[in-house]
């Protein structure tokens, strides 16, 4: 990476925008300039604390892990290789203090998976669906049957696949960068999300089972 950088008092916050998330996170290594991480946070803020309200299921807990998160970031700061992508970075960051927080409130338990998403008519089964570019098949769901189904069928799963589920599905991560937060193979999570789309898939074929009409 070529050393262009250059962080004086006229530096804005319109500059900073400019930069890659990396360059960024070479820039505060280098000047530790305030407004380079506040810049960064601005970027990363409503996505990471939306990631982490519906990973805890409660506010104050999704609070607390958010502030833990950039904390962090800005511990840890000279520990991150520029070479590398920061966004799975911070989310193993941001999913490491949720873990974290829930550890320290164990009466709470995951739940809340809301999210707000715009329905497409289409066909196809669930898991072509989840697992390619094809329409959100749970937000249908949720529209058009039970939106309490769906979010109870998803916290029921386990924990390692409901992780997957949130960063490749609703979080909209390749693979490669799930594999990254998570510190798994992109082989599992591939696995780990046929597994989970299978279970959903069975549960709503069973719970939606149309009742057969007496003869």
């Amino acid at each position: 990476m070529q050393d262009i950088y250059v962080i004086n008092s006229t530096t804005t916050e319109t500059s900073l925008s400019t930069y890659a998330d990396e360059e960024l996170v070479q820039l505060y290594q280098e000047s530790g300039d305030r407004r380079i991480f506040e810049s960064l946070m601005r970027r990363y803020q409503r996505e990471i604390y939306s990631y982490l309200r519906r990973y805890v299921g409660n506010a104050e807990m999704a609070e607390d892990a958010f502030q833990g998160t950039f904390l962090q970031v800005h511990l840890k700061c000279d520990q991150f290789d520029p070479e590398r992508r920061f966004r799975p970075w911070l989310y193993a960051v941001a999913t490491n203090q949720a873990i974290d927080v829930q550890r320290r409130n164990k009466r709470h338990r995951m739940a809340s998976l809301d999210r707000t998403s715009h329905s497409d008519d289409g066909d196809g089964n669930w898991s072509e669906k989840l697992v390619g570019e094809a329409p959100d098949p749970l937000a249908e769901a949720s529209v058009r049957e039970n939106g309490e189904w769906v979010r109870g069928a998803v916290d029921e799963l386990s924990d390692s696949m409901k992780r997957v589920v949130q960063l490749v599905y609703y979080q909209g991560m390749k693979y490669r960068e799930a594999a990254d937060v998570l510190g798994i193979p992109v082989g599992t999570v591939k696995s780990r999300l046929h597994a989970a789309v299978q279970r959903l898939s069975l549960q709503w074929d069973e719970t939606h089972e149309e009742p057969m009409s007496e003869v």
